[in-house]
């Protein structure tokens, strides 16, 4: 659906993009994550057709945005990081000039109904845009992104401002757009990136650092395959037990956490699973589970770690 080749964007002899390369298939959510000043904006903007490259293309649904600007166009469905609203239209004026605007076919009362009724914004449509909440003119914000149905979703930053109730909700309703579009979601929110995306680009000093889902790139950075593991029980005995589990490498005592209770590290072979395993066999013996985590870094550990190094993996 979206085919990015070689971007490369300066001003003067300074890169704000450098040889950007990925694609997106359809349906998928992509998280593209950096630091300010990283070159998120500046890729949005050269998908959106808002920027041009010094070099390179971008392909949106077989056509490049700036050879076939206006079919590439009629494909995407834009917010940027501050909502594109004329504050004295009321939501209904300003959607119904949007849907001119873009030279929407579809029945326009039905669609625009449509459209406020998955943004949840038809408790509002009559008010002036400027009386509204910030969470509410956000809102509006998707719903003329979505005016016409685009197959593409491009969202820049879209839950900054917002309070936390705001930002729970206007993730949820992305979520929900996903299932009938594909998304970029440009953030620099890790929680925002990991509750809806499921596949992140890392992107540092205008260079992609790292591709992958967010378990993946752990596994590649992490380099060890550990459970942490709380188990009340004999020591040797549950030490004994962990170390006969299918897959299992090594199991090294960690010491005692509480009376009867120790801690173990358990490594497994990379791809493989032992915790089910290790619950059931921990329960016939009801020797308690009593908490378990992994070792592998968090999307936070793998952001700092790729930004601080700044090279690619």
């Amino acid at each position: 659906m979206i085919e990015v080749k070689h971007l490369t964007k300066k001003y003067g002899d300074k890169f704000a993009l450098k040889d950007v390369s990925f694609t997106v298939e359809p349906g998928q959510v992509l998280g593209f994550l950096g630091p300010n000043g990283a070159g998120k904006s500046t890729t949005m903007n050269i998908l959106t057709g808002y920027l041009s490259a010094t070099e390179g293309q971008a392909i949106i649904g077989g056509h490049d945005i700036l050879e076939e600007p206006m079919e590439a166009k009629r494909l995407i469905g834009y917010l940027p990081e501050q909502p594109p609203l004329y504050l004295d239209m009321t939501v209904k004026e300003y959607l119904e000039f949007v849907y001119e605007l873009k030279k929407t076919t579809l029945p326009k009362q039905q669609h625009l109904k449509e459209v406020c009724d998955v943004v949840k914004i038809t408790d509002v449509y009559g008010r002036i845009i400027k009386h509204l909440s910030k969470g509410y003119r956000q809102r509006v914000g998707l719903a003329q992104a979505l005016i016409g149905n685009p197959d593409v979703l491009i969202l820049d930053e879209p839950t900054v401002g917002l309070d936390p109730k705001q930002i729970i909700d206007i993730r949820n309703l992305i979520r929900g757009l996903a299932e009938r579009h594909t998304v970029i979601l440009s953030s620099h929110i890790l929680p925002e990136v990991q509750a809806v995306c499921d596949r992140i680009l890392v992107i540092n000093k205008g260079q992609i650092v790292a591709d992958g889902t967010p378990d993946n790139l752990s596994a590649q950075l992490s380099g060890d395959h550990k459970l942490m593991v709380r188990i009340e029980g004999p020591e040797n005995d549950v030490a004994k037990l962990l170390s006969s589990l299918p897959n299992v490498i090594s199991v090294k005592k960690l010491g005692k956490r509480d009376v009867g209770v120790y801690e173990y590290a358990v490594e497994s072979r990379t791809g493989t699973d032992v915790r089910k395993e290790m619950f059931l066999r921990l329960a016939d013996r009801r020797w308690p589970l009593l908490s378990s985590r992994s070792s592998e870094l968090t999307l936070e550990d793998i952001f700092l770690q790729l930004v601080r190094e700044g090279g690619h993996q």
